[in-house]
């Protein structure tokens, strides 16, 4: 990092922090606004570019999760990108491997969350989101900018870290296994099959619900305080400080999802896995065991 000052936290920023590295070439700001829309919306994901073109934390380049940092080949919807594709995405942004990346929305964290997963996974740590994102900047009136970005195109190297990304054959040969715990980061009703994005409702058997809207403060739009992150896990009777060997997070796209996992790396557990297919893959196919109702 440079000398304006020490690197932050591995997790996330707040916004004074980022204020005082505005113009800092080392520190590249994605914004990565979108929306999620509820099940049957069509289209049901899309991004945000004219927001960004609009108004944005000044320096930042756009990041459209929808296109991006996706595989368009891929039958199931905004799977993570091939190397390659990812590699040239960073590099056309100006982020290098030496880059610290902060990354934002404007949705709970969620779009930042899957930034800054994806970033990890091809073994960039340098990577914050930023906590309280878009909406906490423009609340404490931090400046912004309807100016395009320039960042010299710069050299990312993609390098695979498999134990931080999960299939839907991988997770089902873990069912039932103790030394797994499975997180299922959507809405309760979701959870409990009142209501589902794929053809099948319920959950992955033996999979517990920790809504990623429980790990936020809806007043500050920030992450909780790592007690009250402590507790909402609790609430779904998990102890975080005895997790079990291995812990994966689901949700419909491997999206919102990134908020549990990111508040468990604030909690002190650094390798949390995603099941990128989600409940967009699992709900949708036959062959996969399903459980409806409030119990795992």
């Amino acid at each position: 990092m440079t000398a304006q000052g020490a690197t932050p936290e591995p997790v996330v920023v707040s916004t004074s922090w980022l204020a005082s590295r505005l113009g800092d070439p080392e520190v590249c700001v994605i914004d990565i606004r979108g929306k999620i829309l509820p099940p049957g919306s069509h289209p049901r994901y899309s991004p945000k570019r004219d927001e960004f073109d609009a108004a944005h934390v000044p320096g930042a380049v756009f990041v459209d999760w929808t296109r991006d940092i996706v595989d368009s080949d891929d039958p199931v919807p905004v799977q993570i990108a091939a190397p390659d594709a990812f590699a040239r995405a960073m590099g056309d942004r100006g982020i290098g491997d030496r880059t610290l990346v902060v990354t934002y929305d404007d949705y709970n964290h969620v779009l930042a969350g899957r930034m800054a997963w994806a970033l990890r996974y091809y073994g960039h740590d340098e990577v914050r989101v930023l906590d309280g994102g878009w909406s906490r900047w423009v609340a404490e009136e931090r400046p912004t900018t309807s100016e395009p970005t320039r960042r010299d195109r710069a050299t990312f190297t993609a390098r695979v870290r498999p134990e931080l990304r999960r299939t839907a054959n991988q997770v089902m040969r873990t069912l039932g296994d103790p030394d797994v715990l499975l997180v299922d980061a959507r809405p309760p009703d979701q959870y409990a099959g009142r209501a589902s994005a794929a053809s099948r409702a319920g959950h992955i058997p033996g999979a517990i619900n920790v809504p990623y809207a429980s790990l936020i403060d809806s007043a500050t739009g920030k992450f909780l305080p790592r007690e009250g992150l402590g507790r909402a896990f609790a609430a779904a009777g998990v102890d975080v400080r005895d997790l079990p060997r291995d812990v994966v997070v689901y949700c419909n796209g491997g999206v919102s999802c990134t908020v549990p996992l990111e508040a468990l790396r604030l909690l002190g557990r650094e390798e949390v896995a995603v099941y990128d297919g989600s409940w967009n893959e699992w709900g949708n196919d036959p062959d996969r065991p399903v459980r409806a109702g409030g119990q795992p």
